[in-house]
């Protein structure tokens, strides 16, 4: 399992949950559609820059996968970090 910590951080930030919420709920996008969907459904003032710094904290703590689909990168949420999380509290 990915660092502990490193799932905190992550989770800590309104706007990184907000991708999580957003990756849920439609499996996978590109980038650009999250940007998009962040930006109109949420009235976020961000740029896909930003995003991607969040994103690059979200894939460290295990929480976000990127794969490459023809010329597009794909986001896809991971829940294992979360699940691996609370099994840890739970059992």
């Amino acid at each position: 399992m990915k660092n502990k910590d490193a799932v905190f951080k992550a989770l800590s930030d309104s706007t990184r949950r907000l991708i999580l919420d957003e990756l849920s709920e439609r499996n996978e996008m590109t980038l650009y559609e999250l940007t998009v969907r962040l930006i109109t459904k949420h009235h976020l003032a961000i740029t896909r820059q930003a995003i991607a710094k969040h994103l690059s904290i979200l894939d460290e703590a295990g929480l976000v996968k990127s794969t490459k689909k023809g010329k597009y990168r794909v986001l896809t949420f991971n829940k294992e970090p979360l699940e691996n999380l609370l099994e840890d509290w739970i059992r």
